[in-house]
């Protein structure tokens, strides 16, 4: 559907370097990675909105790298919606429609079918700066999607908006894509939009590609301690390997797989490190005692701080969880274990 080939774009200051992507038909395809990683930059070089120094942008098989934006069939919504202010919900929703050679009748049975999707129809003569977070989102994706573009480009479309009005919106946006033949590229930085919405997915920092596929894989299995802590695993140490066995300072833990080099770190996700009150009984791997050094709240969880030996372990529990009596009480003497097979050893 869309494939990037070597691309690279040299701006003042900042640069995309041998960007290779894939992005097929029909994904959702989310590009993750931390503010000024160069999400946006790419996406606007994918549209033609910034110049290419070299490498290629094939849409469909087409080679559109010196076509301008409006050939290439791509829609975007930006961050800040970029609605017209001195147009009216229906004047910026039919806009875009005015540049294509279809008939009236298809302009306006498309116009009334994005209308009934996003629920638009009580909001058709107001203008932008009467209208809500939420409801200007709605419009600009309306206006986005009713030119039917082969391509929707979504960057950062959930970040201005409230949490409970992000949850809506984000629904609304995994049903658009069901229900419509476009592709949609994603970028964020959020984790749950990424987890929630994507089904492929690229990470990107300081202006290159650093690991692309399946966003489960992707979480599953970081390539490096980067992508692991954007991911969130958190618990990234450094560590001497010998033979099936990982070694942090003083602590042995045991691995599922022989690692192939001597060095690198391990990666633990905060919900594989399993909490216990008591010493589990035997059977049950990589068991180590601790203190509890921290607890912080993160709304609908809270994480644990565990001390083993001095290192710092986090841990994932419930709010309700939290209210057994052993966790009242910081530096509560505690155990935890964690599976090998959930323990990911990375060299870079």
């Amino acid at each position: 559907m869309i494939e990037i080939k070597d691309l690279y774009v040299d701006l003042k200051g900042f640069s995309l370097c041998n960007i290779n992507l894939l992005i097929k038909k029909g994904d959702f395809f989310i590009l993750l990675g931390p503010t000024g990683a160069g999400k946006s930059v790419l996406i606007e070089a994918i549209a033609g909105l910034i110049p290419v120094k070299s490498g290629r942008v094939l849409i469909q098989g087409v080679d559109v790298t010196r076509l301008p934006p409006e050939k290439r069939g791509i829609s975007i919504v930006y961050q800040d919606y970029a609605l017209f202010p001195h147009l009216s919900v229906l004047e910026n929703v039919r806009y875009g429609l005015s540049f294509q050679r279809i008939s009236k009748a298809e302009k306006e049975r498309r116009t009334e079918w994005i209308i009934d999707q996003l629920d638009l129809r009580g909001l058709l003569n107001r203008y932008p700066e009467t209208l809500s977070g939420g409801e200007r989102q709605r419009v600009a994706i309306a206006r986005a999607l009713v030119v039917k573009p082969s391509v929707l480009f979504l960057d950062e479309p959930l970040s201005a908006l409230d949490v409970n009005l992000r949850e809506e919106v984000r629904s609304e946006l995994k049903r658009l894509h069901e229900i419509t033949d476009t592709t949609f590229l994603m970028v964020t930085h959020d984790l749950r939009d990424a987890l929630y919405l994507g089904n492929r997915g690229a990470i990107i920092n300081h202006g290159q590609i650093v690991q692309q596929g399946n966003i489960d894989e992707i979480f599953k299995n970081p390539s490096n301690s980067f992508v692991a802590r954007l991911i969130g695993m958190k618990n990234i140490f450094p560590a001497r390997f010998n033979g099936d066995f990982a070694y942090l300072e003083d602590i042995e833990l045991e691995l599922e797989i022989c690692p192939p080099n001597s060095k690198g770190y391990i990666a633990i996700s905060p919900e594989d490190v399993v909490i216990h009150m008591d010493r589990p009984k035997r059977g049950i791997k990589n068991v180590l005692k601790g203190t509890i050094s921290g607890i912080i709240d993160q709304r609908y969880y809270h994480e644990l701080e565990i001390n083993v030996k001095g290192v710092i372990f986090t841990a994932i529990i419930t709010k309700k969880g939290l209210f057994e009596p052993v966790f009242n009480k910081e530096r509560k003497e505690i155990h935890i274990s964690i599976n090998p097979s959930k323990i990911h050893t990375l060299f870079s």
